[in-house]
């Protein structure tokens, strides 16, 4: 399928629900039931051939082939390890999951916190699995992967040395839906080593859809412990962990039995009463299952004697299970990093539960047109896209007493882990808001933009795969601007904000328009000394064909030392001929050529002026404003296309092809304008007017040498006429 093709595809999909947690797309296009169907059928164990059980799945480096952490290892069925395997057994709870060998604490801190709430662990965990009822050694789970939902399906195979489970286990050894999600999650990732080190939000926000914020506790806002409270009784996810700083203290346990780099759930956040005082309480869970903290408030302590009866009875649960209590004052003393994952409305149900209002974009860096860099880059940085949102209720209880709309923003960019195995780098991202009031379907510019200075915006850029802040604004209209730190940086990414209030958002992108008028010009009007130029030029027959035509511009533009040209092609003569022969003799008359001489010396002005070093080319980063200035407004998609299809390797574009763009624009919008009889916006093709477009726009859009599939063919138009206007 076409790029276009699948663009198209993309927004139908969504429009009928596709993507969503209940209609979760297929994993590497593996339907669950059609695959658990045909196992029953004929009497098999499902063997999944794109995860096998062989040493690619379980890593590359750590745990490659030739690693001496993979000797042994077998990869075997639950029921070759114990005689009666069950998936869940009396609910999913906290205590069935237990680290192995493998250093993803921070997705087994996430999926502990996945336990508290059971609608959002069905999201995840579909229902009506099991190792008894129609059995096939197949299993799925649902993952949130950048935007949309994923149904990952996996075979039971899983890794064992010496008869035991190599990673996460239950506590009591055949409980086994820990494991398996676990797997599945290995494999949406391409391998169980690429889950090794990382933050608890992330795997927060890949079970949820929800949004993440940071927190460093030796920074902790004085209303930090409110929030917590708030966020738990919205059914957010928490986790923190205690800074390394060398590798040398990765899971070492301290003397109050607390362990470093390691990431711990929050479970609880509640005040009781001692000595005649409220005491703020956090209660924590250890993945491991074990090692809890032994300070004030830990189970069986001193302190919990001065607390009433009643309350106690509420909080204190104590057994060797790896949660614990402690004062909020010891733990932001002992932690480093708080994390919290905010839920998005469709995850609880429940009518008690407040929501936020949530808006979700999805965008990319395109090197030459979208790759704008942060402000630093002034010449590029306003070709970033755009998003704007609407704040017009303040919040009702503000946490820090203060009025204002509280919003969180969060910047994720694409395939983190997966790039792991090639050693990619992610890039560094960040975003900047900026206060604006006025049209929604325009794209600001430097002449907005560079004229005043941001309001908000995360702190630092980085390299991590999401960027989040929590901000508190006046009512009013502002602007997001995504970025990466440098320029000419490729990237998809997607921008996602909450508000505690309804706020309307959507991209900031102008409206595709054209504002060509018609030159109505007799022969009268064409000035003496240029009908005796036009007679010389055109010979006998008085007129010019596309081989006189593309003669003479290469000639008067080869005569001028301020622009650059590769020489007009004979495609764009063509063009040019096809747009001004109002005759139909295939060549351009004397009024026709003359039109023509004066497009050229305003596109010839247009260029000079957005020429701003003086090389004889444009940018591709001015191509927006410059063509808006020759009578078209463009949206990013089309001027993405204009400018992988005009620019050359270093993203300039010289006049020939400037002018080349111009023309087909104006050949592009008079041929919509044409079709739409009922000046609506909109035109129907049956499919061989399509056909027949679609002939025409390929001219418009590709070299005449480059070989198109069917499928090209027929959407290459509609990239235009149906893509680019909707």
């Amino acid at each position: 399928m076409s790029n276009i093709a699948k663009v198209l595809s993309g927004r139908q999909d969504r429009g009928e629900g596709v993507g969503t947690n209940k209609k979760a797309i297929p994993f590497n296009k593996q339907d669950y039931q059609s695959l658990k169907q045909e196992c029953l059928a004929k009497g098999t164990l499902f063997c999944d051939p794109t995860f096998p059980a062989e040493s690619d799945s379980l890593g590359y480096s750590e745990l490659g082939q030739q690693s001496p952490k993979t000797r042994g290892v077998q990869w075997k069925r639950p029921k070759e390890l114990c005689s009666k395997p069950q998936f869940i057994v009396d609910g999913a709870e906290r205590t069935d999951i237990c680290q192995g060998a493998l250093g993803d604490c921070w997705l087994l801190a996430a999926i502990a916190s996945l336990t508290l709430e059971k609608e959002i662990l069905e999201r995840v965990v579909p229902h009506g699995q099991s190792f008894t009822e129609n059995y096939a050694g197949i299993f799925h789970f649902q993952f949130w992967q950048y935007g949309q939902w994923v149904d990952v399906v996996i075979d039971d195979r899983l890794p064992t040395r010496d008869g035991k489970l190599l990673f996460v286990h239950s506590a009591e050894g055949s409980e086994f839906w820990s494991a398996l999600m676990e797997k599945a999650y290995a494999k949406l990732n391409g391998s169980y080593e690429a889950l090794s080190g990382g933050w608890s939000t992330e795997g927060f926000e890949d079970f949820t859809g929800g949004i993440a914020e940071n927190y460093e506790l030796n920074k902790a806002p004085p209303h930090l412990f409110k929030l917590m409270q708030k966020a738990l009784m919205l059914g957010s996810l928490l986790g923190s962990s205690i800074q390394i700083t060398s590798s040398r203290e990765s899971e070492a346990v301290t003397s109050l039995k607390l362990v470093k780099g390691h990431a711990y759930s929050i479970t609880g956040a509640e005040e009781v009463h001692s000595h005649g005082r409220l005491v703020q309480l956090v209660r924590i869970r250890n993945p491991w299952g074990q090692v809890e903290w032994a300070g004030p408030w830990s189970d069986n302590s001193k302190e919990w004697n001065s607390v009433q009866p009643e309350e106690k009875a509420k909080l204190v649960h104590s057994a060797e299970d790896g949660e614990f209590w402690m004062a909020y004052s010891d733990f932001i003393q002992h932690f480093s990093k708080l994390e919290i994952c905010n839920l998005t409305p469709d995850t609880i149900s429940s009518e008690d539960v407040s929501r936020w209002n949530y808006n979700q974009f999805e965008g990319n860096w395109k090197v030459g047109s979208t790759a704008g860099g942060c402000r630093n880059n002034p010449a590029t940085f306003c070709s970033n896209p755009q998003f704007v949102i609407k704040l017009e209720e303040e919040d009702d209880d503000p946490l820090d007493g203060e009025d204002g709309c509280t919003i969180l923003v969060g910047l994720m960019q694409k395939e983190s882990r997966k790039d792991k195995r090639f050693g990619r780098d992610l890039n560094t991202i960040g975003f900047t808001i900026y206060k604006f009031r006025g049209r929604n379907n325009v794209h600001l510019g430097p002449d907005i933009l560079l004229r005043q200075q941001s309001i908000a915006g995360n702190n630092t850029f980085t390299n991590l795969r999401e960027v989040s802040e929590r901000f508190k604004l006046p009512p009013g209209e502002y602007v997001i601007i995504p970025s990466t730190f440098e320029p000419h940086r490729k990237g998809s990414f997607i921008l996602r904000v909450f508000a505690e209030k309804e706020a309307a958002a959507s991209p900031m992108d102008t409206e595709i328009s054209a504002d060509v008028k018609k030159q109505y010009i007799s022969e009268s009007d064409v000035d003496p000394l240029f009908k005796q130029l036009f007679n010389q030029i055109a010979g006998n027959d008085t007129e010019v064909s596309v081989f006189e035509l593309q003669q003479i511009l290469d000639s008067a533009t080869s005569k001028r030392t301020d622009v650059k040209t590769d020489g007009f092609s004979m495609e764009t003569c063509r063009h040019i001929i096809s747009l001004l022969d109002r005759d139909g003799s295939g060549k351009l008359g004397l009024v026709e050529f003359h039109i023509l001489w004066i497009k050229i010396q305003k596109y010839l002005e247009v260029f000079k002026k957005y020429d701003t070093d003086n090389s004889g080319t444009m940018s591709s980063h001015e191509m927006r404003d410059a063509v808006k200035e020759a009578g078209f407004q463009l949206n990013n998609d089309v001027l993405q296309v204009i400018i992988s299809r005009y620019a050359n390797q270093q993203y300039a574009i010289d006049f020939d092809c400037f002018v080349g763009c111009l023309i087909r624009l104006e050949m592009l919008f008079k041929m919509f304008k044409t079709l739409d009889k009922k000046n609506s916006g909109k035109i129907e093709l049956d499919i061989l007017q399509v056909m027949h477009k679609c002939e025409r726009g390929l001219k418009l859009l590709y070299p005449l040498n480059v070989v198109l599939s069917f499928t090209d063919v027929l959407f290459c138009v509609l990239q235009w006429l149906c893509l680019a206007l909707s």
